[in-house]
């Protein structure tokens, strides 16, 4: 049995405890190269108490450009130095993760010809690679050792090599994409075992891993769990004759992560939370068992929940956990978990709105409850430039804040505030704190949603703000408060487009998801989701009201539905779980009225269709609830500022909302503190 904080050996070097912060892209980089803002970002999970950080995999060949900002490893010397540096000091080791894209990758940057095992075509791009030939197999092996050197000569621990998911030695490993008939194709881990061997010389003292995706999730050609373990075995330890007496040949490698995935699931290595946390468990637990005690075996796979991590351990599933998308919510997670301080971490809520950077945006990774994480280089630290609550100075604790609204903006407007020092009270008319997440999370398989929240309405508690609900903040109330008001109040349903006749038959579909019924005893009856979002909720309701047994219609002017989720990776997933729930999808359609049933049209052809008796669902835009701000800035006068936060300002995601409302008390925090009953601003 072993405990997260067990120091443990890899290699010939020891981690300080079991918690691994994994490779992913963040797009920090500065052309290829590693920047600054990694050095700060991985500095932040060092310093927040990780055992091993394992660095954004570097392309160790110019074939491979699958990002923008995808780091190179011949320009990667001085980040990797600065990297380790930073992180030494903080004392976590550090390993650069090495790799090629492969066919997966992109030919839009270095415009050349993708490498791949064979003329297979991407089945997201299309694009046919180049069928490797023995040469550019040597180049590449070549590139991996002459990259692993280059890491461990800049001060890094170790490399990992990459046969994930997104990896040219998980192509050639796979029968979905290798196909070759030399020695390549009949022992389709042949070159995943040069590279392991060509880098082990390269690098002889250095610690080297190996990320290999153990289950492809395409059953019918691809790597499953049961032939993972045997090539995992064979990887491990180099087939040998091994005389009487003698010791087996040392492992090729001194740790192993199990992932999952493949081109014919590309969210499934990191998917949302509509699939259950510790998805890899069963399939690592078997690899485990198979390899060589002296390999660790590292687990992954959505594993955010301090309690499912310790068993992990305790199971001797996997000797280490790495937890990433976690430490990505709680960069001091892994100092929290030692300390066993566990209703402290900031919560993941497995959202991937933020912290998923491959898409047209070109963002750079960051948090939607922790919106500093990737700006780390720029962006203050609330529990560095503010105090406890216990430590409040008089005069600042005199300067009392009213927070009008208690979702994620005024959530953590007040938590902040109060970090500074700062009196406050937090006002919410409704009987429960969450806001619109509390709506958002009544839509199946997004409950985590509400554990934000949760963490939010504890901390604010447990630093004495005053939480008031179930009472509406009145002019007459704010008139009576002597300080900063807050306003974070939310937003309300937008403007119909499209005609309403008879009363009663259209409901916003965030008041669905949060009550999980329909209005007095209807029963199963048609309804009609209408969604020009795009986005988690108008999917949601059409998910919930399926399950009470009526029809359901999703309607969208898009050319697919949940258009906005391809930026969490569930866009696939979503329309699969539509379509078996029997949910009819009208694409490039449009509501156009509402009577007696709901009229739709198509938005190329205007040919309408009528669905009859059925009611409608609006998951559209909404506006901001700003009637108590106008109301506010009428009067003249005031003696202290009205700021404004969240959906209040304009609708604003989960992430832009609790930024804003961090913003809004960082900026009360830095205000001068006036004598107490002294006119501000």
């Amino acid at each position: 049995m072993s405990e997260l904080a067990e120091p443990f050996c890899i290699g010939a070097v020891t981690a300080p405890n079991r918690i691994v912060f994994g490779p992913h892209e963040t797009n920090l980089g500065r052309r290829r190269s590693f920047s600054d803002r990694h050095v700060a970002y991985y500095r932040a999970r060092a310093a927040g108490g990780a055992g091993v950080v394992v660095t954004e995999t570097a392309s160790v060949h110019p074939t491979d450009w699958p990002y923008e900002r995808a780091p190179l490893a011949s320009s990667s010397a001085d980040g990797w130095s600065e990297i380790s540096a930073a992180c030494h000091l903080e004392g976590a080791l550090v390993i650069a993760s090495l790799g090629h894209a492969g066919g997966q990758g992109s030919s839009a940057y270095h415009q050349q010809v993708l490498w791949g095992p064979s003329r297979t075509p991407d089945v997201t791009t299309r694009e046919v690679p180049k069928a490797m030939e023995q040469a550019d197999i040597d180049e590449l092996v070549a590139g991996f050792a002459s990259s692993a050197r280059q890491a461990v000569e800049s001060g890094c621990d170790g490399v990992e090599i990459d046969a994930g998911q997104w990896s040219l030695l998980r192509q050639f490993a796979s029968g979905l994409t290798n196909q070759r008939d030399d020695e390549y194709g009949n022992d389709r881990g042949r070159l995943i075992a040069e590279v392991l061997t060509a880098v082990r010389a390269s690098v002889p003292g250095a610690v080297l891993g190996l990320r290999l995706s153990c289950d492809e999730l395409a059953p019918w050609a691809g790597i499953t769990a049961e032939t993972a373990v045997e090539l995992a075995l064979g990887l491990a330890r180099p087939a040998t004759t091994v005389r009487a007496g003698e010791a087996p040949p040392p492992p090729r490698m001194d740790y192993l992560t199990v992932v999952r995935g493949s081109a014919y699931g590309p969210a499934a290595t990191r998917p949302d939370g509509q699939v259950e946390p510790g998805f890899n468990r069963a399939v690592t637990a078997e690899v485990r068992r198979a390899l060589p005690e002296e390999v660790v075996v590292v687990a992954q796979g959505s594993i955010v929940d301090p309690g499912m991590a310790r068993d992990i351990l305790a199971a001797g599933e996997a000797d280490a956990v790495e937890m990433t998308r976690a430490q990505i919510t709680d960069p001091a997670l892994a100092r929290k978990l030692v300390a066993r301080l566990d209703d402290s971490v900031r919560p993941c809520i497995l959202c991937n709105q933020m912290c998923q950077v491959r898409d047209s945006r070109n963002p750079i990774v960051s948090c939607v409850g922790e919106p500093r994480s990737g700006h780390e280089w720029e962006d203050p630290d609330p529990g560095a430039v503010t105090d406890t609550a216990s430590s409040r100075s008089p005069d600042r604790a005199r300067s009392h804040v009213l927070v009008v609204g208690g979702g994620p903006a005024g959530l953590e407007c007040a938590r902040v505030s109060a970090l500074s020092g700062l009196r406050v009270t937090l006002l919410e008319r409704r009987a429960v704190l969450g806001g619109m997440v509390t709506s958002a999370a009544g839509a199946p398989g997004r409950s985590r949603l509400a554990r934000l929240t949760e963490w939010l309405e504890a901390e604010c508690r447990r630093l004495g703000v005053e939480v008031v609900t179930g009472e509406a903040a009145t002019l007459e109330r704010c008139d009576s408060h002597d300080g900063p008001i807050v306003l974070c109040t939310g937003s309300r349903p937008g403007r119909r487009t499209y005609d309403v006749v008879a009363p009663g038959t259209v409901l916003a579909a965030a008041d669905v998801l949060a009550t999980h019924r329909l209005p007095g005893d209807r029963g199963p009856a048609s309804s009609v989701v209408w969604d020009p979002v795009g986005g988690p909720i108008g999917i949601g309701a059409a998910e919930l009201l399926s399950s009470f047994g009526g029809q359901v219609t999703f309607v969208t002017p898009d050319f697919v539905a949940g258009e906005q989720l391809s930026r969490s990776g569930d866009l696939a997933p979503a329309n699969v779980r539509l379509a078996r729930a029997g949910v009819e999808i009208l694409k490039h359609s449009v509501v156009r009225g509402v009577d007696g049933g709901v009229m739709v049209e198509d938005r190329f052809s205007g040919e309408r269709r009528l669905i009859p008796h059925a009611l409608l669902v609006d998951a559209g835009h909404r506006l901001p609830d700003d009637t108590l701000h106008r109301s506010l800035m009428s009067e003249a006068g005031r003696p202290h500022p009205v700021l404004v936060a969240g959906d209040a300002v304009a609708p604003r995601t989960i992430h832009e909302a609790v930024l804003e409302g961090r913003r809004v008390a960082l900026g009360l925090a830095e205000r001068p503190v006036a004598p107490a009953n002294a006119a501000g601003d």
